[in-house]
């Protein structure tokens, strides 16, 4: 195990799956600037280790976070801080590869950010997403106001970023907020399972996929669509004529199977 932050950051590594954690339950994970600029550490390393394939956020003792550490930002040490600033903001931009959050209890304010940063969300059903920080003053300049409305749509977003409101697992599975439930206590273990799904698929034609999808906001359709098909062509040049191939000899992926 590797740690950051004076150990409020962990990083372990199960096969090719990183598990990055939270671990400040003291303070429901709620994160120090230092906190937020190891993060952004931890998850530069985990996007240069050739051995790791996807990677999970989750946070200990029952908290994903609760955002930013209020004491730090009523001292005024935090005042212009972003998390999704170019001081390395741990939101400020995708990674190359996946990332999975694992979200027990609380995922709120900045926490929620964490959270709509990943790829998707594994929610237990202890989880409560919101923009808590509506309550006394606090702005979300950490990539939440451009992420949720892609994931929830702009009505539900604003709905939530507005009001404030708790949102709870259910709710967020039924708007498209968590992409799985899980009882409370498994959604480490239900994040898990699903990374290493993903890493054992062929990388090459799933991470252009993704990238493609993440990165179609950007253009008028017909030149996004131009994009895929330029991003595909290498892994349709290396993997997809040998994994064709493969199905077709020996039933590789018949029936949803897959090793």
């Amino acid at each position: 195990m590797k740690t950051y932050a004076d150990g409020k950051i962990e990083v372990t590594e199960d096969g090719p799956v990183t598990i990055v954690t939270i671990n400040r339950a003291e303070q429901r994970n709620a994160c120090t600037m230092d906190m937020v600029r190891a993060l952004h550490d931890a998850f530069l390393e985990f996007e240069r280790n050739d051995h790791s394939r996807v990677a999970i956020l989750t946070g200990a003792g029952g908290y994903f976070s609760a955002g930013a550490d209020l004491e730090e930002v009523s001292s005024g040490a935090a005042i212009g801080y972003s998390w999704a600033g170019k001081d390395k903001g741990a939101t400020r931009r995708r990674l190359s590869k996946p990332v999975i959050a694992a979200v027990e209890g609380h995922a709120v304010a900045a926490g929620l950010a964490l959270a709509v940063w990943c790829d998707m969300r594994v929610a237990s059903k202890s989880a409560v997403f919101g923009v808590f920080c509506r309550r006394f003053g606090g702005p979300m300049p950490n990539g939440a106001t451009v992420r949720l409305p892609r994931i929830i749509g702009e009505s539900r977003a604003l709905d939530m970023l507005m009001t404030g409101r708790p949102v709870n697992a259910e709710e967020a599975h039924h708007i498209g907020l968590a992409d799985r439930l899980a009882e409370t206590g498994e959604a480490l273990t239900a994040a898990l399972e699903l990374a290493n799904e993903l890493a054992a698929f062929p990388q090459a034609a799933m991470l252009c996929d993704r990238k493609s999808a993440m990165e179609q906001w950007d253009y008028p359709e017909e030149e996004a669509i131009d994009r895929e098909v330029a991003g595909a062509k290498d892994a349709f040049r290396d993997a997809f004529q040998s994994g064709a191939g493969t199905f077709v000899t020996g039933g590789t992926g018949r029936h949803g199977k897959f090793s």
